[in-house]
């Protein structure tokens, strides 16, 4: 008996937060250990990433996994029978030659991504480590910064504001511990102040506030009060970060900004965003541009750059390619990691190492469409990345992995230590 060979894999339907179907999947091996994981899902999507695969029709509104479940426990199955689970690289590149698209169309990415990290869960369980330790290893491991939303918009609120998420960062926290506990008193000051003055909607897709504002910009003002009320210093204690989305409105180098009832060109948007840098402690920038505006995404990061975090998602969609080449053209200094983009963990991996060698930054994030599923979480610990990206500071599909973190942050030698400041753009000014 090889311990770690591959004997079963078994695909089933579950549910996401959004009660949509999404595929879970569950690997055996031959010792009898097994590991499993469940795809997750995006509202806001770049053209160029892993497409989940849907059944269509009138059923769960056409989201159904039918076909992809059958993917699993048909040929997927058949292909990895025998394999050896300790051997991702090769594990994923039979998954990969086998649905055989660039955009895992045939098989779907969300079949092809459950079946990949349920394949490293069952290796890591052969080792009798967790994950991330299987991953890395602990001597030097350090918790990621968490990025936390606080306002959702966008695609995951209705849009009743045009930027997706408004979040927070604990830049002067001490640890990932004490990082969670200044966020939740910003949340909880958030929800008060919102609701003293009339502008509480409800909750977003990924747990933030889902708000009522004149504008864009009052989402900036509000949250800065809401950290002042909070009882800390906006820009040392705890600084703001975007999710622009950009992509999500504007097309061809135009921008329709709904909420501010305005239209711009890349040059408008940038000066917007150059505006708000100057007048609120924003850190971090994710999509200022559009991904089919890489020249204003250029230029914005050529004056932006040296002193916030501009990370590329619709963008780069996960794609070591795209990171490579984006460094080599000067847009964006971070990556937003997902897994889902990529369809499988050895191109997640790709694309982080890709980061990590043009010395930029590296944030692995969640999806709005989330579950139980605390997968992210070790791989954060176990690459190294810098920071964690999955949503709010509510909602269980959220909280799972904020909690996740911090029994992992026990096991570490580091107990839950962060990155230093250095190693981010706001950490060198």
């Amino acid at each position: 008996m090889n311990a770690t060979l591959i004997r079963n894999v078994n695909g089933r339907k579950v549910w996401d937060s959004r009660g949509r179907p999404t595929v879970e999947v569950e690997v055996s091996l031959d010792s009898g250990v097994r590991g499993r994981a469940i795809a997750p899902a995006g509202a806001s999507t770049g053209s160029g990433e892993a497409v989940d695969l849907r059944d269509g029709g009138k059923a769960f509104g056409g989201y159904g996994v039918g076909r992809a479940i059958a993917a699993v426990n048909g040929e997927i199955a058949a292909e990895l029978n025998g394999a050896d689970a300790s051997n991702q690289p090769a594990c994923d590149r039979l998954l990969i030659d086998l649905d055989g698209t660039p955009d895992k169309g045939r098989l779907g990415g969300n079949a092809l991504i459950a079946t990949s990290m349920a394949i490293a869960h069952a290796a890591a369980a052969a080792a009798g480590q967790p994950l991330w330790r299987y991953l890395g290893g602990d001597e030097n491991a350090i918790l990621p910064l968490p990025e936390i939303q606080i306002f959702g918009g966008g695609a995951h609120a209705g849009r009743r504001v045009d930027i997706q998420d408004f979040m927070v960062i604990a830049t002067g926290a001490a640890d990932f511990a004490q990082a969670l506990d200044w966020t939740a008193e910003v949340y909880l000051a958030a929800g008060a102040l919102m609701e003293r003055n009339g502008r509480l909607a409800g909750v977003a897709d990924e747990g933030g506030y889902w708000p009522v504002f004149d504008g864009n910009e009052q989402a900036l003002e509000f949250l800065v009060r809401a950290i002042e009320d909070a009882g800390y210093t906006p820009g040392k204690d705890v600084s703001i970060s975007l999710d622009v989305a950009a992509s999500e409105f504007g097309r061809g180098g135009r921008y329709r900004l709904a909420r501010d009832e305005r239209d711009v060109d890349s040059d408008g948007l940038c000066e917007m965003l150059m505006g708000w840098l100057e007048r609120y402690p924003i850190v971090s920038i994710e999509d200022p541009l559009a991904e089919d505006d890489p020249d204003g995404l250029i230029a914005f990061t050529r004056t932006a750059g040296m002193r916030v975090q501009i990370i590329g998602d619709d963008y780069l969609v996960t794609n070591a390619g795209r990171v490579a080449a984006a460094a080599r053209d000067g847009a964006c200094n971070a990556v937003l990691v997902k897994p889902n983009q990529a369809g499988t963990l050895t191109e997640t991996r790709a694309a982080l190492d890709a980061a990590v060698a043009a010395g930029w930054g590296a944030v692995v994030s969640a999806r709005s469409g989330e579950t139980e599923d605390v997968t992210i979480v070790h791989l954060a610990v176990g690459w190294g990345a810098r920071q964690l990206k999955v949503g709010s500071f509510a909602r269980s599909e959220r909280m799972a992995k904020w909690n996740e973190a911090l029994r992992i942050g026990e096991a570490l030698l580091s107990q839950g230590r962060l990155p230093p400041a250095s190693a981010f753009p706001w950490g060198q000014v």
